[in-house]
């Protein structure tokens, strides 16, 4: 970051003025921190009078909201995407279809990058779709599975989120948001995401046996009547 960009955040009031000896102007810790918050939150899209106001009602310290805002994104990182041209898209996802191309981008499992280049949201989706077509399983349908799991996750997603609001967030914001308090919001959302990941997992092992089951015992009596 050039001294000029600093000084400019320092004009907006984004950045407390360094500790001035003599001559010198010293920045410290807090500094590097508010300064990597910042980065960060531009390069997701936000303006800086937002984060601005970010700043002013956070009630914490740069340091605790940067820690923050990595233990919210940590746990759903997820894995490595891919960047990849146009060829290698159509190589990777096995048709040079435009519709099916379009609508992977819709589903957003892939994005298009500023520099005509495309970014593979999960390899490991793509390496399960090669794997389904093995199957006989088309791309087509495939998207169509993926658009229907993706709808439901949405919904389980909005609820892990509503969880964590109720029972962490919102006392937190209606008590004033106190300094001291950052990192034990921090450490619950830590402990609660994982357990939240743990408990969707288990569920999903349970409604996966009994589908099974309810549909193992459909062919089983069909097999036993057409012996009949």
């Amino acid at each position: 970051m050039t001294v000029r960009n600093i000084r400019a955040h320092q004009s907006r009031g984004l950045l407390p003025p360094p500790e001035v000896r003599g001559r010198t102007g010293y920045y410290g810790p807090d500094h590097v921190a508010r300064l990597q918050l910042i980065q960060e939150l531009q390069a997701e899209g936000m303006p800086l009078e937002l984060i601005k106001r970010l700043l002013e009602r956070s009630g914490g310290s740069s340091d605790e909201l940067l820690s923050f805002k990595k233990a919210l994104q940590s746990p759903w990182a997820g894995e490595e995407t891919r960047t990849v041209g146009i060829a290698e898209l159509i190589e990777q996802s096995g048709t040079a279809d435009p519709t099916l191309l379009l609508r992977a981008l819709e589903l957003g499992l892939v994005r298009r990058l500023d520099n005509g280049l495309f970014e593979i949201r999960s390899p490991r989706l793509v390496a399960a779709g090669r794997e389904l077509l093995q199957f006989g399983v088309g791309l087509e349908r495939s998207l169509e599975f993926l658009a229907s799991v993706r709808a439901q996750a949405d919904g389980i997603a909005d609820t892990c989120v509503e969880l964590f609001l109720e029972t962490v967030w919102t006392p937190f914001e209606q008590g004033g948001r106190p300094r001291e308090r950052w990192p034990e919001v921090r450490e619950a959302l830590e402990r609660l995401s994982p357990l939240a990941a743990e408990s969707l997992l288990a569920i999903f092992g349970m409604a996966m046996r009994d589908a099974v089951e309810r549909e193992s015992g459909r062919v089983v009596r069909q097999m036993a009547g057409s012996a009949d």
